[in-house]
């Protein structure tokens, strides 16, 4: 089969692998508008279920971005960098660059053509194509010429919110929210490198101009928010270019399509469906979309029934994870509605927000609050990551 990819994010060379592993005789070509090495933002998040997954679909690439990636564990939520509490858990994190990098060696190995700098703006010239696959983000300039027939919505989120880097090392995840007196702005960190952590800051539309940001550029937005956040920065600073390029405020694009087919084309990853990135999800979600489009490719002889399954099977399955998505979006955008409380219940709040929490739940939270029990878990955590690493056939670390 003749088949061009368009956009060379995760999505897209993730389809490229999985649909080469599982029948070499394709012809696959992925084309991208940008040069090798571009790309917006720093690292992206993600956890064992799906590391499992990539390892029993591509072994190869799975052990490069796992060596590619930083553990966190915890997760600590500071209200006016004092008072804190604790959620459970860990995860990983890894650069997109580095991802990006594997992911197109990784096809290249496996004879997928992967063209840079080669823009997709007339579909004529695929016009020998049996399937194209849409994989260019959000902002799809392929979907965007036929929302019609992708019954195309796309709607932004009502906060601002800007993605940066800083040399200050976090091995947790860490929330912190700030009060000044214009209202409220928060960050999200994580590590996403060796030497450098992700930093996402996200405030309310009427904070962010009245503390000016709407009218700064880069260098006196990074001044600002570093001495907002001097406190948990701890003498750090923090970072605005990415691949010399000055990170900018933006509101999170939500994409919605009645269908992901048109004639031969196929939207896959963001240019199909978009969640908050509050909850994470969204490179987990192409990749997961990547697989399983090559999976229906492969199990069916008949191009368009798989094509008709996926989308199908695609969209009853990731309803829960929209709404999660848009209910997660709007607890930010109404967080002050719980600013008043003291840490411990704005955390439980928080946690909760994707759906009713049972009684019992807060006191667990109570609980996990003790710092014996926190070791404890952590303790519970290295056992399962050992468990999880040797039934994948990983080397520990």
């Amino acid at each position: 089969m003749r088949i061009v990819c368009i956009g060379a994010g995760p999505a897209g060379l993730y389809f490229a692998i999985s649909a080469k592993m599982r029948d070499a005789g394709h012809d696959i070509t992925v084309i991208e508008r940008d040069p090798p090495g571009a790309t917006y933002g720093w690292g992206v998040v993600y956890w064992e279920n799906l590391l499992d997954t990539l390892y029993r679909n591509d072994r190869e690439s799975a052990e490069r971005i796992r060596a590619a990636s930083t553990l966190w564990q915890e997760q600590v939520v500071a209200m006016r960098g004092r008072d804190k509490a604790y959620l459970g858990g860990y995860g990983y994190s890894v650069n997109r660059a580095p991802l990006l990098e594997i992911l197109a060696e990784r096809a290249a190995q496996l004879g997928v053509d992967v063209r840079y700098e080669h823009a997709a703006d007339d579909l004529s010239e695929f016009a020998d194509a049996d399937l194209i696959v849409v994989a260019d983000g959000a902002n799809s300039r392929t979907r965007q010429r036929y929302a019609g027939e992708f019954g195309t919505q796309v709607d932004h989120g009502r906060n601002p919110y800007i993605w940066l880097g800083t040399d200050r090392v976090f091995d947790m995840f860490t929330f912190d929210f700030e009060e000044t007196p214009e209202g409220w702005i928060w960050f999200h960190a994580y590590p996403s490198s060796a030497g450098i952590s992700t930093f996402i800051v996200e405030c309310q539309d009427t904070t962010w101009r009245r503390l000016g940001l709407d009218q700064m550029g880069p260098e006196d937005t990074v001044g600002l928010l570093e001495r907002i956040f001097a406190g948990q920065l701890r003498g750090g600073s923090l970072i605005s270019q990415s691949r010399g390029k000055p990170a900018a405020w933006q509101r999170f694009t939500q994409v919605y399509n009645q269908t992901w087919l048109h004639e031969n084309m196929v939207l896959i990853g963001d240019a199909a469906h978009t969640t908050h990135f509050t909850i994470g999800s969204g490179t987990r979600l192409a990749m997961l979309d990547a697989i399983v489009l090559a999976q229906y490719l492969f199990d069916h002889g008949d191009t368009t029934a798989a094509l008709k399954e996926f989308d199908e099977e695609g969209h009853a399955q990731l309803r829960l994870a929209q709404t999660a998505a848009r209910t997660s979006m709007a607890w930010f955008e109404n967080l002050d509605r719980y600013a008043d409380r003291g840490a411990v219940d704005f955390t439980f709040a928080m946690a909760g927000r994707h759906s009713v929490q049972p009684p019992w739940r807060y006191q667990q939270h109570l609980i996990n609050q003790n710092l014996l029990v926190r070791k404890g878990k952590r303790l519970a955590g290295v056992g399962q990551r050992w468990l999880r690493a040797r039934r994948r056939g990983e080397s520990w670390r």
